[in-house]
């Protein structure tokens, strides 16, 4: 494989890419609760830089503050649904008959579900990871918009869950430790006060690792944070829900070296020509 010298540092996002996204349990909790799909995921961008969600992850609210902003704003139905006929309109999608009169989120049962879809770690992008690392060729990183454990209860106290309760909830546990071992360095938007996509993030993390833009492959699960990279003269690959595979061969061209096992890419091929099979029938 021939790849490009220019290359020094490969920085992974990990939800989405390293482990599994929480927008697979966003899609499942609006399937179980009759939403059309994304409308969730539209009403937490649509808050801006100033959203619950947007907030948590830089740290600026604690977690019990975030559960009850992060329902009540999930819970405007009739801001949100402005939002979501505005998304349909601008890709000419119909818009739904199952737009919600009126509904209430409970913020701290759906970030839940979020989390724990968010750590199940993909066995071939630790592989990737492990071989980039271990050849002594590149710096492998961390970048992810990401929120600080809790390090206390509630302050509603006995009506609420005790702390190794919450800890629990949220699926954190000692694998979270472990993954941060596999990279050289673990940028975390609630550490540092920056988030994906604002620019300044990506600029820290070049700085971090000491590298010029062109000298650095970013992998992201989401259009918007890629797109923020790429304007700054970051590499960028964008890695699909369905599979890992199309992103690491892509990787594996610009690094030139083998990342994925053979077996690997056979299955992923058997599978895309079974769907096309299925597709014409």
């Amino acid at each position: 494989m021939t790849g490009s010298g220019q290359i020094k540092c490969v920085i992974f996002d990990i939800g989405g890419v390293v482990v599994g996204s929480p927008l697979s349990a966003i899609n499942d909790y609006e399937e179980e609760r009759g939403l059309p799909r994304n409308w969730i995921n539209i009403a937490i961008t649509q808050q801006g830089t100033q959203g619950a969600f947007q907030r948590f992850e830089r740290n600026e609210i604690d977690l019990y503050s975030f559960y009850k902003k992060f329902g009540e704003e999930l819970s405007n139905a009739s801001q949100n649904n402005e939002w979501y006929r505005k998304f349909c309109e601008m890709r000419d999608m119909p818009v739904p008959n199952n737009l919600p009169e009126s509904f209430k989120i409970d913020g701290r049962e759906l970030f839940g579900c979020m989390m724990q879809a968010s750590f199940n770690p993909d066995p071939k992008m630790l592989q990737a990871i492990n071989i980039l690392r271990e050849s002594g060729r590149f710096k492998v990183a961390a970048l992810t918009n990401n929120f600080q454990p809790p390090s206390a209860p509630s302050p509603e106290g006995e009506t609420v869950p005790s702390l190794d309760e919450e800890v629990k909830h949220l699926g954190l546990g000692p694998h979270f430790k472990q993954l941060k071992e596999f990279f050289h360095l673990f940028i975390e938007s609630s550490k540092v006060g920056l988030r994906k996509p604002d620019p300044e993030i990506y600029k820290y993390a070049l700085r971090e690792l000491q590298v010029e833009p062109h000298e650095a492959v970013f992998l992201d699960d989401i259009g918007i944070n890629l797109k923020a990279a790429k304007k700054l003269g970051i590499v960028t690959i964008r890695v699909q829900p369905t599979s890992s595979v199309p992103a690491l061969q892509e990787l594996e061209k610009i690094v030139g070296m083998q990342l994925l096992d053979e077996e690997d890419v056979q299955e992923y091929e058997e599978k895309m020509a079974r769907r096309r099979r299925a597709s014409k029938l």
